[in-house]
């Protein structure tokens, strides 16, 4: 049998954030929330706003390293409102 190439057009697909994606499935209080924290955050830890800081606080929301007044679930929500804050995305 000789090999048949798939002749159908291809189909364009949506490009998402899955931080995006992952906020939005919060609703928008928690969303709104979650952003505002962030943005504490940033401006308490990150006062120059670099996109760098931003990110290194999220990776290490997102790694596990948390105190025990926030579990895994929220420190990965607010690990993606930074990643959302570092690329300049607004609630």
């Amino acid at each position: 049998m000789a090999d048949q190439q798939n002749m159908e057009p291809a189909v364009e697909a949506e490009v998402v954030q899955l931080d995006d994606v992952m906020l939005e499935a919060c609703g928008p209080a928690l969303k709104t929330q979650l952003m505002i924290e962030a943005a504490m955050l940033a401006e308490a830890f990150a006062p120059e706003g670099r996109t760098e800081q931003l990110l290194a606080m999220a990776a290490t929301l997102a790694s596990g390293a948390r105190d025990d007044e926030m579990d895994r679930v929220r420190a990965r929500q607010l690990a993606c409102a930074l990643r959302c804050l570092a690329r300049g995305v607004e609630a």
